[in-house]
């Protein structure tokens, strides 16, 4: 019996996501060139159709180990960027080497949150991708994991191939793991456990179902991947969750069949500065409104004004985003701050013709615009 279709939106740009699990298999085996050959000849026959690919791959710490000969992930952080520093130059000889055999030419790209969360540097890196990929080159994307500390990380490569996604406008993303998708409950504990085909409506409660990573040399797990997929919901870009050892698996999804799991988009995808300011920028404060500004920024969709601002918490410059709170604490939107902290800590509960008497100087009538705003109510709700 032949899988049904799924109706996917016309592909021109994929991203696939691919895990460690997949490309080494610890001391015993190293790279698993037999993955990276069928990726390789998937993403060749796709690009023969016209679709340009992006690969945001792990496995550089796990192919460090395997250079090393260790068997257990460490968690000293010096180790850790020893190790990527390493397997890095291991993994992208694999994918080269490999990829060169099926015609492909392929291109390094290590990123930090900084260069997504940079504004300039995340326009400049754009626009370095639109250009190997004019040049029919695939990036190969990892996190630059020799200089990333906590502050400037990730957390794991499911959020930055999410980021990756949103930032180049994809049509798809594929993220690649060694089960067959997202199950009601953990197959590996229960056997009965049912696949969940496709998410049409976001459920609250997928990510008390989805398990943490039990291997020793990735990091994530499926909870990872659900929010990952929550976030491309949000954004309006379709996500598919498939197992990578299918050697025909990316094919198979870009022909629709029904195989992994499907998490359909929102009815209204972001623009690109939405996009931006809902995932790639960090947090630097908060800002507590009354229940009137509330309302305004939820309904009436309109820009938070200085006068419903009850207090603020934290420290930032002129243009960071900061979290902005209903008075009981639930986060309703993020946007990019008009005024530094200590400036909306004098002008906090004005009205706007108090302001310059305040400040001594003409400025903004907005604390956050609507257009440097995102809802979180529209980032949980906006599905068909």
């Amino acid at each position: 019996m032949k899988n049904k279709l799924r109706q996917l939106p016309t592909i021109k740009r994929l991203v696939v996501k691919v895990g460690s699990s997949l490309l080494t298999e610890g001391k015993k085996r190293g790279i698993q060139q037999p993955f990276l050959r069928s990726l390789a000849g998937q993403l060749r026959r796709l690009q023969l159709v016209g679709v340009d690919s992006i690969v945001v791959t792990s496995g550089a710490i796990a192919a460090g180990m395997h250079e090393l000969g260790l068997k257990q992930r460490p968690k000293e952080i010096p180790r850790l960027q020893a190790l990527a520093a390493v397997g890095q130059c291991n993994l992208m000889q694999a994918y080269e080497s490999t990829f060169k055999n099926k015609n492909l030419k392929v291109a390094q790209i290590l990123l930090t949150r900084e260069d997504l969360s940079n504004r300039e540097r995340y326009s400049n890196a754009h626009n370095t991708f639109l250009e190997l990929l004019r040049h029919r080159i695939i990036p190969i994307v990892n996190e630059n994991d020799t200089v990333a500390v906590e502050e400037i990380k990730f957390s794991d490569n499911d959020t930055l191939s999410m980021l990756v996604s949103n930032w180049i406008a994809a049509d798809l993303l594929v993220i690649l793991t060694d089960t067959d998708g997202f199950y009601d409950e953990d197959p590996s504990r229960n056997p009965k456990a049912r696949l969940i085909s496709e998410v049409r409506v976001w459920d609250p409660s997928f990510e008390k179902r989805a398990t943490g990573s039990r291997s020793n040399v990735g990091t994530g797990g499926m909870v990872t991947k659900i929010r990952a997929a929550k976030s491309m919901m949000s954004s309006g870009i379709p996500m598919v969750i498939a197992n990578g050892r299918n050697f025909k698996i990316i094919e198979k999804i870009y022909e629709g069949r029904e195989v992994g799991t499907y998490f359909y988009p929102s009815s209204k995808r972001m623009n690109s500065h939405k996009r931006w300011l809902a995932w790639s920028m960090k947090t630097k404060g908060e800002i507590c409104v009354d229940g009137g500004a509330s309302k305004a920024l939820l309904e009436l969709h309109k820009s938070l004004l200085p006068a419903g601002i009850k207090f603020i918490k934290g420290e930032w410059k002129k243009g960071d985003v900061v979290k902005i709170k209903n008075l009981q604490g639930l986060e309703i939107a993020k946007g990019l701050s008009s005024f530094d902290s200590a400036e909306l800590e004098m002008i906090k509960g004005l009205r706007t013709k108090e302001i310059r008497e305040k400040l001594g100087f003409s400025s903004p009538e907005e604390a956050v615009h609507r257009d440097n705003m995102v809802s979180i109510h529209t980032l949980e709700t906006n599905y068909p």
